[in-house]
């Protein structure tokens, strides 16, 4: 063992002064300050190493910003690894490649990793969706936790809040998270090499069954709730949900750099959408007043609507459209999803806009002999029309609420 020596006071340590060559002033037990000829000084604590006997030196870092009595404690600690037989520098490598594995596990690291293993394998149509699940349902509450420990506890929650507005993505997302979860062990980065238990954490649910609002009468009061909202940002959302059709998780990531206000379009990427191509969505002029006011507010940043600043998405998420439906009262009544449904059935019934238009514009594949047809054709003279026709309907069916109280 190092030999003892009576232990110094702090001053002695703080007004030690540099030399030609570097010199050690010892604090006794192994510990000492090395005092560089530059000023600079250096805690090390000299200890034989367990395995071969030899003295070495440990690096505890700088004076003054490793005190004097945080020294002793790191060298206490230190002693008793030596004593347990560990090399302190052996453990403190194997503390680095903790922490690096650890970092190399964040679910967000593992699932990018995941799609890009199974993009080799998958259709390109397949891949984009899972593509779009995972990075739009997935990643956002998931990001940083560690996919060694992840938890069914942890996974459930997230996989119920996708199902209330969208059970079928639910069921995909859950296998999605299932794939990760075996790539990760596979790749030896969890811990107990035993899958998520994700069998029955989705309750059934009636297949196309999405709470939607369509009789005129009901529109009113959905109208006049969304625009007294207490959040602007999420107003605004909803009422351009509303206004233009869309998906709300695409309308809750949506770029400022898709959205040409001269033009009055929106040109959302098919990467963001269920398609081979990009949708163009022609804007009513209560959409482009709406994101005009907006521009004012969050031009200056990449969404449209941001995240509020303790969330940890870029952008708002989906799911805070659909607290605010809950918290208006709106819950089993109306679903984000179901301004979808409004457009549909509220624009073929008292409007009697063309079924062939509304699918185009609500970014609805057709399926059979005329798929190729329906690519080519997408209706937008007649889609611009039919969107001022639907603005125009909704202000007349609310005269009395501002045309687009999102942003006041």
């Amino acid at each position: 063992m190092p030999k003892r020596a009576e232990p110094r006071s702090e001053v002695v340590f703080r007004v030690a002064k540099p030399r030609k060559r570097p010199y050690l002033l010892s604090d006794g037990n192994g510990l000492a300050l090395r005092i560089w000829p530059d000023g600079s000084k250096t805690w090390l604590l000299r200890y034989r190493r367990p395995s071969t006997g030899k003295e070495n030196f440990l690096s505890l870092g700088p004076y003054p910003e490793v005190a004097l009595v945080d020294a002793r404690k790191s060298a206490a600690i230190t002693r008793s690894l030596v004593r347990d037989g560990t090399d302190p520098v052996e453990h403190r490598r194997a503390e680095a490649a903790a922490r690096k594995r650890a970092a190399e596990g964040a679910f967000h690291l593992v699932a990018e990793n995941w799609l890009a293993f199974k993009r080799k394998e998958w259709a390109v149509e397949t891949y984009r969706k899972a593509e779009f699940v995972v990075r739009q349902y997935l990643i956002p509450p998931l990001r940083n936790k560690p996919i060694s420990t992840l938890a069914t506890s942890e996974v459930k929650p997230v996989l119920e809040a996708i199902a209330e507005h969208a059970p079928n993505l639910a069921t995909k997302a859950r296998q999605y998270v299932g794939g990760i979860v075996t790539y990760a062990i596979h790749h030896s980065l969890r811990e107990d090499g035993v899958p998520l238990s994700l069998r029955g954490v989705i309750p059934r649910h009636e297949k196309g069954h999405i709470p939607a609002i369509t009789k005129p009468t009901d529109i009113v009061p959905l109208v006049q709730a969304i625009n007294t909202y207490k959040s602007p940002i999420t107003r605004a959302a909803l009422k351009l949900t509303m206004l233009t059709g869309l998906r709300p998780g695409v309308i809750a990531a949506a770029p400022w750099d898709e959205i040409d206000l001269k033009a009055g379009e929106w040109h959302v990427l098919a990467v963001r959408m269920k398609m081979r191509h990009d949708h163009i969505v022609p804007l009513p002029k209560q959409a482009v007043t709406l994101l005009g006011e907006l521009q004012s507010l969050t031009g200056r940043g990449h969404y449209v609507f941001p995240s509020p600043a303790r969330q940890k998405t870029p952008h708002l998420h989906r799911d805070a459209l659909s607290k605010a439906l809950r918290e208006m009262g709106f819950k089993g009544k109306h679903a984000t999803h179901g301004f979808r449904g409004m457009l549909r059935t509220v624009g073929r019934e008292r409007l009697g806009i063309d079924i062939d238009v509304l699918e185009a514009q609500l970014a609805h594949a057709k399926r059979g002999d005329i798929q190729k047809a329906y690519d080519r054709t997408t209706f937008d003279d007649d889609r611009r029309r039919v969107m001022q026709e639907w603005a125009d309907y909704i202000d007349g069916l609310c005269r009395t609420t501002p045309a687009s109280g999102a942003v006041d």
